[in-house]
Order: C-alpha cells, then sequence, then structure tokens
C-alpha cells in the first residue's frame, strides 16, 4: 500500500472513533513506524509499505482508535523542547506545566548556584527543563513511584543531563525533614484532580494515565497541597521559594493553605486562568 493511502485510511478510520487530530495523529504514527520525520512522509507519498510496517501501522491505528494516547503509543512527548520518553507510567506533561518552569526560572536566574527539588518529577519534565536551562544549579528530583523513576532517570540519560540531577524515592519531602533546610526552591506539579471531577477528564486521561499521579489529592485535589506546603516550608532555606502548579478552580484555597508565607501570588495561562502558585518562605 502507498504511504498517503495508507495514512487517508488511517485518517478516516480515528475520525470514525472522533479521536483527536485524525490527520495529525495518522501521520504521526506512520512517522513513529517509519523512523522518518513529517518532511520524509510528505516528500514520498508514492513510498510503498512493506507488510511488516503496514502491520506495525494498523496495530498502532488500533491502539489510538481504541482510546489510548497518541504519546504513550510512540513513547515521546515534547516538554520545554526536550524529546521525552514516556510510559503508562508517568503523566504525559503537558504544555501548561511549562508555566511552572518559566516561574521558576524567573526566580532563580539571579542565584549562582541554587539547589532545588523536583517533588513528584513523574517524566523528570520540569527537573530536566531546569536543569537544562540552568548550568550551575544543583537539582534533585523525587518521586514515590519505582517505575516512574526509571523512567526520568532514561531522560536524563539520553538529554546528558543524567550528572545534573539526583533521582530517589519519597514520600513527597519526606526524605528531606530531617535533614537541614536546604533548598532555595521545591516545585512540584503534583496530583490535583479531585476525585469528584473524575467525569470531567477526557476518557483516554482517566483510563490510561497513571491513577495515583492523577487522583492522589483526595476528593477536592488538595490533599497532597496541604501535606506539600508544611513540608516545603521545613526544608526551604530562608526566603526560599515554592512554585506549584494547580487545579483551575484551586487559587483561592491554596491561597488559604499559604496564609503564613510571604509573596504569594499566582500566574495564569494562556486562558487566563490561574496554573502556578508561588510563594516565598519568611
Amino acid at each position: 500500500m502507498r504511504l498517503d493511502l495508507a495514512i487517508e485510511q488511517g485518517m478516516e478510520r480515528l475520525a470514525q472513533r472522533a479521536r483527536g487530530n485524525a490527520r495529525l495523529d495518522a501521520e504521526t504514527l506512520i512517522m513513529h513506524v517509519l523512523g522518518r520525520d513529517r518532511a520524509y512522509v510528505y516528500a514520498h507519498p508514492e513510498l510503498e509499505l512493506i507488510c511488516g510496517e503496514l502491520n506495525r501501522y494498523n496495530d498502532a491505528l488500533e491502539r489510538r482508535a481504541g482510546g489510548e494516547p497518541l504519546q504513550y503509543i510512540t513513547g515521546h512527548q515534547e516538554f520545554w523542547g526536550l524529546d521525552l520518553l514516556v510510559t503508562p507510567a508517568v503523566l504525559i506533561p503537558r504544555p501548561e506545566t511549562e508555566h511552572a518552569v518559566e516561574a521558576a526560572l524567573e526566580l532563580l536566574r539571579g542565584m549562582a548556584s541554587p539547589r532545588l527539588v523536583d517533588v513528584g518529577t513523574g517524566s523528570g519534565c520540569i527537573a530536566l527543563a531546569l536543569a537544562s536551562e540552568l548550568s550551575r544549579a544543583r537539582v534533585e528530583a523525587v518521586d514515590i513511584s519505582d517505575e516512574a523513576l526509571q523512567v526520568a532517570r532514561q531522560n536524563a540519560s539520553r538529554l546528558n543531563l543524567e550528572s545534573r540531577i539526583s533521582f530517589s524515592r519519597s514520600d513527597l519531602l519526606e526524605k528531606y525533614l530531617n535533614s537541614a533546610a536546604t533548598f532555595d526552591m521545591v516545585v512540584s506539579n503534583p496530583p490535583y484532580v479531585g476525585d469528584s471531577e473524575t467525569d470531567k477528564l477526557q476518557v483516554e486521561v482517566r483510563e490510561h494515565e497513571p491513577y495515583q499521579a492523577l487522583f492522589g489529592g483526595g476528593k477536592e485535589g488538595l490533599d497532597i497541597y496541604r501535606r506539600l506546603i508544611p513540608q516545603a516550608s521545613r526544608v526551604l532555606k530562608p526566603d526560599g521559594w515554592l512554585v506549584m502548579e494547580i487545579g483551575y478552580t484551586q487559587e483561592q484555597a491554596i491561597r488559604d493553605l499559604l496564609q503564613h508565607w510571604n509573596q504569594v501570588r499566582s500566574v495564569p495561562d494562556l486562558q487566563g486562568i490561574p496554573r502556578v502558585m508561588i510563594a516565598q518562605i519568611g
């Protein structure tokens, strides 16, 4: 079968199931199967797919038509210009989380050798983005999931950042609570989807992304913040910063949890929705 015909049939197949952008997904899947970029695909419409390639493409289409996220099928997602490996053990990095990276960079750039910890690192996207921008930063990243840490370490190795980031297992900041307060920043994208909000998520998110990373925040999605904020106050240096991604309805509730902190403010996303909370320890 010709390449262009395979893409057209794949697009029609996905469109029937109303899965995302059918053409983009069909093209991405054929690029993944062939190991080629989009320019190659566009330049070779007449290419005849061999049997093995066509079978792998059909398998990928079936997975996508069944609701599996495109990123888990290809195993990749771009974040902050970095090509990251992703598996069902980690959340798929979202563009919105780049607002947390931007906020952190704004606060850290004036520091000579800042020390920071990324809590609930998942794929490592935040820690890796910050390490790629701050050559003298000392970055640590923790997660409660050994499988997630394995993915994060693989990403660090692929990006030649493994010497700049220390990964370890910890339930939030538990491993640091008996140590001296030594961090300039705690940054986190914690689970913030409330148990009562399950039906508001896309089916492919609800059914395929790791439950603990989505719903670990309890009924209102605030349980992790209630634990993380007091822990952060114990591990931050004086005037240290806390940067957290939040859910779109949570700004006031989290402001209440930060009532004893200084310089509390929110950062909106491109739609004007509060996306990141920033606070400084006194």
